[in-house]
């Protein structure tokens, strides 16, 4: 398995967050750390809206909605 942006899994796919990419904004990237997806974490993609925004996820106990866009500013290590 290898280093992917977390926008690109499909539902069913899991990964560790590694990073959240340099290009997101400060404030973002805190809340995304907030929210869970700090380095090490286990995400696993649940589903994605009809047109594929958003996403959710699940990401430590909770199921979590991001856009496309916030999610591809994740980078993760595919491990299913």
């Amino acid at each position: 398995m290898g280093d992917a942006r977390l926008a690109d899994l499909r539902p069913g796919m899991s990964g560790q967050v590694t990073d959240i990419d340099e290009s997101v904004e400060p404030s973002t990237a805190r809340r995304l750390f907030d929210l869970g997806f700090a380095p090490g974490a286990e995400v696993t993609v649940l589903r994605k809206a009809p047109l594929g925004d958003p996403v959710v996820f699940q990401v430590v106990e909770y199921e979590v909605a991001l856009r496309k866009e916030q999610a591809a500013g994740i980078r993760v290590r595919r491990t299913a």
